[in-house]
């Protein structure tokens, strides 16, 4: 039973409560320590933001990635197995970010062909726990009579491939856009104030926040290649040669992933996880946006 306090603070300061939750389950969860590796933390204390759920951005990603995107409010109808008209009038977004802690980032740095050893846990492991977050979170307002839930984490979430690679009918990247965390990088990845190095994690309820203003000038305005030019960090350091000034090239770098294989025998004798490696993460460290915004601090420099 949730104590009068717990409630009252929901009502009185939604906002404030949801992000105190979430950081609260990232800082005490033992699903953010490797147990085999004398608990090591894998994230950092997330940041959290909100977006409306009927935001009209959420209709443009059917054009943007594909007409099989979800909007918020086709998520939720799903996950219920109503209409969209069914739903309450009002919808919101709870989008969060769970930066890779320092030592994991340094970790990877020193790589250039494989990731290391603490970024492929992190990656698989730390994905569980998002997952485990996304859940508990869910719990958490349905228990207060919030309909809620956890698109990525819902049986009809699916990756599909077109001609630029795959897809997926719920992004949480185009989701973290959509509540002002941040923006996209040329490499595909998205920098927020805490850099590019991190998984981002949302669901959809119907419990009023207020929106986060999005601040971004474009969708590509915290990249410094896309602001003057200046950086091709991340085209150095992709060992797939899946980056170029022209961008990402998903199926190059998936193809490298798999036939570079990532087998426990190229890598060092393996990763000790269930998949053998997870994720690259090469052009996520050792670049100018590993762990902030330097668009903004190449326009302090200059000004």
């Amino acid at each position: 039973m949730l104590l009068p306090r717990i409630k009252e603070q929901l009502h009185t300061e939604p906002a404030q409560f949801v992000e105190q939750e979430i950081k609260e389950l990232v800082r005490t969860s033992a699903a953010n320590r490797l147990a085999f590796l004398d608990d090591y933390v894998m994230w950092a204390e997330p940041l959290v933001r909100f977006a409306d759920g009927d935001d009209p951005i959420f209709s443009e990603y059917k054009t943007i990635i594909a007409p099989s995107h979800l909007t918020p409010r086709e998520a939720l109808a799903q996950a219920y197995g109503k209409s969209p008209a069914e739903l309450p009038p009002s919808l919101s977004v709870v989008s969060w970010i769970l930066p890779a802690v320092a030592e994991t980032r340094k970790s990877n740095r020193a790589e250039t062909r494989v990731p290391s050893r603490l970024w492929s846990h992190t990656r698989w492991y730390g994905e569980q726990f998002n997952n485990s977050l996304r859940q508990q979170m869910v719990t958490l307002l349905t228990g207060m009579g919030y309909v809620a839930v956890a698109p990525a984490a819902q049986p009809y979430f699916k990756t599909e491939r077109n001609e630029k690679g795959p897809y997926s009918n719920w992004s949480e990247r185009h989701i973290a856009y959509a509540a002002g965390h941040g923006t996209f990088s040329l490499s595909d990845g998205f920098i927020t104030e805490r850099g590019i190095a991190h998984r981002c994690g949302s669901i959809v309820t119907d419990l009023m926040l207020p929106a986060s203003p999005r601040t971004a000038a474009s969708p590509f305005s915290n990249c410094l290649f896309y602001v003057d030019g200046s950086c091709q960090a991340c085209i150095a350091r992709c060992p797939a040669g899946a980056i170029t000034e022209h961008g990402h090239d998903k199926i190059k770098c998936q193809q490298y992933q798999r036939d570079i294989g990532y087998s426990p025998a190229a890598l060092k004798g393996g990763y000790d996880n269930d998949t053998s490696v997870a994720g690259c993460g090469l052009c996520q460290t050792k670049v100018p946006c590993e762990d902030r915004i330097p668009a903004k601090i190449g326009k302090k420099k200059r000004g």
